[in-house]
This record gives C-alpha cells, structure tokens and sequence, in this order.
C-alpha cells in the first residue's frame, strides 16, 4: 500500500466535495478568487481518481491468477453496496423534498438504470446523469472493470495491448455509431490507461523517490491545470493528474506511515458518494432559514467526514469482508466438488 495515493485519494475527494458546494449553494457563480478556482478546476479531483484506479487495479492484479469472474465479483463487492445505498438515500431525498431542490427530479426506471449502472438521461434534463449524480464516474469504472476483465483471458504479456485496443474500440468505434452509449466516447476513459502506463514504470523501478524535482513537477502539474480549460479532458486535466501521481509516488518516504492519511483515504470512496446527499440536506437548510452558506458549509465539513468514516467501517469494510469469505467458501466447496 502506497500512503502517498492514499493521501491523494483524499485531497482529490474533498477537491470534489468543494466543487459541489460551489454548485449547489451558488450554481457556479463564484464571486471570489478560491470560488472560482473550485468552480472551474475543482472536478480534476475526478481525473485524479481515475489515474489512481488505474493504477491500482493493475498494480493489485499483476502477477496473481484470476479468472475474470473473480476479479469482477470482487469489484463489485468493494463499489456496488455503499453506491446502492447511497443511490437509494438521494432517491428518498428527491420523493420527500424534491419541489425545493432545483433541477432535480425522481423517476423508477431511471433509478433502476442507475442502480445497474446504464448510463441514461437524468428525469431532470441535465444529462447522462444517475440518480445519484456524482454515479456518473462510476459508470466508466464498472465500464473499465468489464474491460479489464477481459486481460485475463490472455497471457501477461499481451494483457495491456488487449486492454488498450478494447477501450479504443469501445470509445472510438461501438460508442460513436451507437452500440454502446455515446456516454462511453469520451477521452476521460483513458485516464484508467495512464494510470496503468504509471504502474508499469513503478514496478520497473522508473519511478524514482526524492523531494524537489517531485515538487517541481507537481507545481508545473497544478499550473498547467489552473492555466488550461477542459476541452480536452485527456490533454489538459488528464495528462497533469498522471503527474500528480507520479510526483506523488515519489514523495511515498514523506508519507509513508501515516495512520491518518491512510484512513483518509479510505474514507475517500464514501466521502465522495455522501457529500452530494450531505450538501443537498444543508442547502435547503439554507434555504428555509436563511441561514450563511459559508457557515452551513462548515457544518457540512465534519458531518461528511464523520459520515464517510462510519460508512467506510460498516458498510463498506464489513460488507466486502463478508462478501470476499462467502466467495473464498463458494471457491472452496466448488473445488471440492470438482476433485470429489
């Protein structure tokens, strides 16, 4: 475990939830230097996520024997729980109290495809949006589970050009004519192929540790970020997030260790699905008592780490326990049967 990602998986989730605050207290319009530096950069934190889960997933299964039924079981057990309760949560939400919450809507069959994670257009009108509208990432992770599934079907070393040419295929071909949702033919989706490019130069050992050059690069990372728009989400936000966990990667000595970083980010995962739910609840707080939206944010802050906390302990960490000994059982009794 690399304390270093740790830690930026829990700077990229609050990056997000400042984001979101600015959204749906102020609707993006930020009337100070940080407001606008949150408004327009603060959704990076999702292009940083996705370089970690690349390179995590390919780090965490390189070298091991898994068929691919294992290896989704097992990724669905870690996301679909927390995200289903999550989703059901915000749907509770929009039926009690969704007259007062702008632009947002509930329909059944919508939260269905959501739960399901189908991209489909949100009842509110604002795009392929689910239910639980930061779920939108999550459609291009289960999207990337499926696809790199398919990795171990083959030997090791044709695994990343196997990986390579169904993202491209899916993204550049099925998804501009159509059969899949035009969702998919977006460059965000290879941002997972970034992260996998960083875990291979981190296992051949190019990945080298220090202090200022890691520094040097990860300011010229956030300058590029700050300096350029996302018209080109790969290019302009992708490219500079792969530095970011390069350089951060590199600083593992300075992190490493660390109890708190490592419980922030484990706590990154529920941070990011809680804190839409948390922020909607004291936006209409807001609301119907006229109350500071500085102020309500403040309170947001530590309901949303301590929530994120509990879920990560409970609903989390415990279900996939849970879930990963019913599989090893299952595994055990089915390899029995078949030797018997």
């Amino acid at each position: 475990m690399l304390y270093s990602l740790q830690a930026l998986r829990a700077f990229a989730a609050w990056l997000v939830v400042c984001h979101h605050f600015m959204q749906i207290f102020f609707d993006f319009h930020a009337s100070s230097p940080l407001g606008h530096l949150f408004t327009e950069r603060g959704a990076v934190g999702v292009d940083i996520f996705f370089v970690i889960s690349g390179l995590v997933i390919y780090l965490s299964t390189r070298d091991k024997t898994i068929a691919p039924r294992q290896f989704l079981l097992q990724r669905l057990l870690r996301i679909v729980p927390a995200y289903w309760f999550y989703t059901l949560l915000m749907a509770l939400l929009l039926l009690v109290a969704s007259r007062w919450m702008p632009h947002q809507e509930f329909e059944w069959r919508h939260m269905l495809l959501s739960l399901l994670f189908v991209p489909a257009e949100n009842p509110g009108g604002f795009g392929l949006y689910p239910t639980l509208s930061v779920g939108w990432t999550l459609n291009f992770e289960m999207f990337f589970y499926a696809l790199f599934a398919l990795a171990f079907f083959v030997r090791q070393r044709h695994q990343l050009v196997l990986i390579t040419l169904a993202l491209l295929l899916a993204s550049e071909v099925l998804g501009r004519l159509g059969v899949l949702s035009h969702f998919y033919n977006n460059d965000i989706i290879y941002e997972f192929l970034l992260g996998i490019g960083i875990g291979v130069l981190y296992r051949r050992g190019m990945v080298r540790e220090g202090l200022w050059l890691p520094l040097a690069v990860l300011a010229a990372a956030g300058y590029a970020i700050y300096q350029m728009d996302a018209s080109s989400r790969l290019l302009h936000w992708g490219l500079p997030s792969a530095l970011i966990v390069v350089s951060f990667i590199a600083l593992e000595p300075y992190f490493s260790g660390n109890r708190v970083l490592k419980m922030l980010g484990d706590c990154s995962y529920s941070v990011y699905l809680i804190h839409v739910l948390v922020l909607w609840a004291g936006w209409l707080l807001t609301q119907r008592l006229q109350l500071n939206p500085y102020a309500v944010f403040a309170l947001c802050v530590p309901v949303i780490a301590l929530a994120s906390w509990g879920s990560y302990q409970w609903l989390e960490r415990g279900l996939y326990r849970r879930g990963r000994a019913w599989l090893e059982t299952r595994s055990q009794q089915d390899q029995a049967a078949a030797l018997s």
